[in-house]
């Protein structure tokens, strides 16, 4: 479990895409902010991107442009991970390299501002949405993965816009409540991994939660998305746990 010593900042679901210069320019200003403000790591919990179809399209002007920025901010100081989210968990070892990036597995595990603090994108433990989680194991499938890779650029996006727009459609048909994380799920984790926090994205409900396990009292967090007129970041250092307003 790596500890974290100085301050921490968390953020996901930014959902980066190039019809949306808005949100890439409020990330570059937080990624300044994040390396002036000596931030030892800046974790990035999933969906960085609104979609990503594999790190053969780096040299995709807007792919770059993003990269570039990760590049920049990881030259200045802060360690930057990444988590993979549900839109972009085919990011590999091509684009962690050009842009400075550790990637993380699923689940991380680290101590933050003297807890163990477990860090997750959040779709594992939406554990209610059946046919999601049927979604996510196929396309988590290495099969599956090698053969959308292996067919070209224009008909990855193509694919890409239809799930998107299937995606949509069945959204509508399902509540709030069944694709929240379920709260067996939630306590499973922490006790699975020993932790007393939890920090996670992909559910759009940012808030706070105090959870009781069987070993006592732990905590929830659970970040903003940042594509609906608001956004967030968590920090956690010496002078304990912050969320961070960046919806300007």
């Amino acid at each position: 479990m790596l500890t974290i010593t100085g301050t921490a900042r968390f953020v996901s679901d930014l959902h980066l895409r190039s019809e949306r210069p808005d949100l890439t320019q409020r990330f570059a200003t937080f990624l300044a902010d994040t390396a002036a403000s000596n931030v030892e790591v800046l974790y990035i919990l999933g969906d960085l991107f609104e979609y990503w179809i594999g790190d053969d399209d780096l040299q995709d002007e807007f792919n770059a442009e993003v990269c570039s920025l990760l590049r920049s901010a990881a030259d200045m100081g802060p360690r930057l991970c990444f988590i993979a989210g549900n839109r972009d968990f085919l990011i590999g070892a091509d684009f962690a390299a050009a842009a400075g990036i550790t990637l993380l597995d699923e689940v991380e595990k680290v101590g933050a501002g003297g807890t163990a603090t477990l860090l997750m994108h959040g779709d594992t433990i939406c554990t209610d949405d059946l046919p999601y989680q049927e979604f996510r194991r196929m396309v988590r499938a290495p099969q599956w993965q090698r053969q959308f890779l292996a067919r070209p650029l224009p008909e990855r996006r193509a694919e890409v816009a239809s799930l998107r727009r299937r995606s949509a459609e069945a959204m509508q048909g399902k509540t709030a409540e069944i694709m929240d994380a379920n709260a067996d799920a939630i306590k499973a984790a922490l006790t699975t991994h020993g932790c007393t926090r939890l920090i996670h994205g992909h559910t759009h409900r940012p808030g706070r939660e105090d959870i009781v396990l069987a070993s006592g009292n732990a905590e929830r967090w659970v970040l903003s998305d940042w594509d609906t007129g608001r956004g967030d970041a968590l920090e956690i250092g010496p002078a304990g746990v912050r969320r961070l307003d960046l919806s300007r």
